[in-house]
């Protein structure tokens, strides 16, 4: 029985679908272990209902995606100011489905150490394989997890870098399944890449990652933008589906943790105190 009783898990908001790729009728998908019928009339009315349940779930539509949620969030989404400044390109990845827990990919979102390994002559390579001291913390005042102070050479950091630099980053955790980077931009020296990874849950063990990006770069094409994208978190896919177990292990000890674990410390410890079991191994002891 994979259906979700988890109340912090419910109590959140989550994406369904690329907005523009939404056709009209109805369409299925899943949350958190339920089946839903995502329906779009001629007009642009979006409807998601549940299964089990007799009234839709509520609705936002934001940075290009439906989102839905099937408990009570206390609020409506995070603020994300990039998303609406007019020189920024959205750009929509698609979607990837992956064969592991949603916390497991958000907690591999965080992970720089992987770069040399996992995405060579992309994102990182060897011999600049070490993670330096950075700064982790829980942010009481907004209820976020951040990383600041994040540094690591890329060879191709973005698709518009003509050649390997080292990269400043700053990672944000918003929700248990909601995760973007700000990351150096090649074409704007005082100002960020805005990377988003937003996570649908389907099942404890599976989910979908919408990978969304808010970019200067007036040189790529979007194609090109999306092909880039999407081989990185193919690339992480790989890994990811072969991690065992599935579900993010929650127990002290039960994986050892470095120094450039510090980002995946503060998540769980984070997760922990929300009472978050759906997609860990606690739900399954």
């Amino acid at each position: 029985m994979n259906t979700c009783s988890d109340k912090a898990a419910l109590d959140q908001w989550y994406p369904l679908a690329t907005e523009a790729d939404l056709p009209c009728g109805t369409t299925t998908s899943r949350l958190l272990g339920t089946d839903l019928a995502v329906t779009r009339t001629g007009d642009g009315t979006i409807t998601v209902m549940a299964e089990g349940r007799n009234d839709p779930l509520p609705t936002i539509r934001r940075f290009g995606l439906l989102w839905a949620t099937p408990g009570t969030p206390a609020g409506g989404l995070f603020s994300l100011p990039e998303a609406d400044e007019a020189d920024r390109r959205v750009v929509n990845c698609g979607t990837v489905a992956v064969h592991a827990s949603g916390l497991r990919i958000v907690e591999n979102f965080l992970d720089m150490a992987h770069f040399p390994f996992v995405h060579t002559d992309i994102l990182g390579a060897e011999p600049h394989t070490e993670v330096l001291h950075y700064n982790a913390e829980i942010r009481r005042d907004v209820d976020e997890v951040w990383a600041t102070n994040c540094q690591f050479f890329q060879p191709q950091a973005a698709l518009s870098a003509t050649s390997g630099i080292m990269t400043d980053y700053i990672y944000r955790v918003m929700t248990p399944f909601a995760t973007l980077l700000y990351k150096t931009c090649p074409n704007a020296a005082n100002r960020w890449d805005v990377i988003c990874l937003f996570v649908q849950p389907l099942d404890p063990d599976r989910c979908i990652a919408h990978p969304v990006m808010f970019l200067i770069d007036d040189v790529s094409t979007t194609a090109e933008l999306v092909q880039f994208q999407q081989l990185i978190f193919l690339q992480d896919r790989i890994i990811l589906e072969n991690q065992r177990p599935l579900l993010l292990p929650m127990e002290p000890r039960a994986e050892i943790p470095t120094r450039a674990d510090a980002s995946s410390i503060a998540y769980r410890r984070w997760l922990k105190e929300k009472g978050i079991t759906y997609g860990t191994t606690t739900m399954a002891a």
